[in-house]
């Protein structure tokens, strides 16, 4: 079987230490802008600025960040190198929905196949981001290590890509507010309250609120139960969490499920540069595979309404 290399971008939060586990050999960055004037690449670790320095930036009404994708250009090097080295190719992305990225991928793609005629290049949008799109990764770098050649792998990613969940609580709203997605005065009465709002990816990658939980206590066992609901098989599967900024209680989320509902592992991982911009401070998520998620939201939400039952 030929060799190939699998690429991702920067919204695919994997540490340093996770990306060494799972094998993952490479990624392509993008930028972030400082409306201070400061430019960084969105690395996957903390090379370029401190995690309480990157959410400080977040938390401060007065600094406004923005993220772009790595060019068509550069995508087109990083593809490159590896054709040149004999390798197939599959590159995974963050939703186009969300993102160019996924775009840009397919522009390199088409130069690649005009140069190298031999090198297999498969393009996957993955129709998630953060800690949904580290998922399928890790998956994919397991799925080769058991000798999936690298169509059956880009095979598997896009008929398992709809079926990544997501759950967990957020908790700083007034970022959530800035961001126009909540107003002012509720993200304000929110925080008073300790209300955390509680969503499941949307067919797009989107988060969708399904349902709220009072206290962060209350927030993580309404995770689990949501999990228990949702997931398909989860004792022969692996729990990634994602946070930004909120390791105490990623930790404590991941011994949570540990107990309760025995997965194979759980990772736990920051939340870098690039998601992090547009997600904020104060998330934490878990992933994991269960059905497809429904085009309307309508099972998610069943499942939550009997989950939230179940904590009562």
């Amino acid at each position: 079987m030929k060799k190939y290399i699998i690429l991702t971008d920067s919204s695919c939060d994997m540490s340093p230490e996770l990306r060494e586990h799972f094998g993952v050999k490479d990624y392509v960055p993008g930028y972030v802008h400082f409306s201070d004037g400061r430019d960084l690449r969105t690395t996957l670790d903390w090379s370029n600025i401190s995690r309480e320095e990157f959410y400080g930036a977040l938390s401060d009404k007065r600094m406004k960040l923005t993220t772009a994708p790595s060019s068509p250009e550069e995508f087109y090097e990083v593809f490159r190198k590896y054709a040149e080295q004999g390798y197939d190719i599959l590159s995974i992305s963050i939703s186009t929905a969300i993102s160019l990225t996924y775009a840009n991928t397919q522009k390199a793609a088409e130069r690649i196949k005009a140069e190298f005629p031999d090198c297999e290049i498969y393009c996957v949008d993955s129709l998630r981001m953060s800690g949904s799109q580290a998922l399928l990764v890790a998956y994919a770098h397991i799925l080769q290590g058991q000798g999936k050649s690298v169509k059956e792998v880009y095979e598997w990613l896009e008929a398992n890509k709809r079926k990544v969940h997501q759950m967990g609580p957020i908790d700083d709203l007034i970022f959530v507010a800035r961001r126009g997605r909540i107003s002012m005065g509720k993200a304000i009465f929110g925080s008073f309250a300790g209300v955390k709002p509680m969503g499941d990816n949307n067919s797009e990658g989107y988060v969708t609120v399904h349902g709220k939980a009072k206290g962060i206590k209350k927030a993580l066992a309404l995770t689990v139960e949501y999990i228990k609901q949702a997931a398909v098989d989860i004792e022969n599967q692996f729990v990634y969490i994602a946070h930004s900024n909120r390791e105490e209680y990623a930790l404590t989320l991941k011994e949570m499920i540990e107990n309760t509902l025995h997965p194979k592992d759980v990772f736990v991982s920051d939340v870098f540069l690039s998601s992090g911009t547009n997600i904020g401070p104060g998330m934490i998520g878990a992933y994991f595979l269960g059905e497809e998620i429904s085009e309307d939201g309508s099972k998610e939400k069943e499942l939550m309404q009997k989950a939230m039952e179940n904590c009562k």
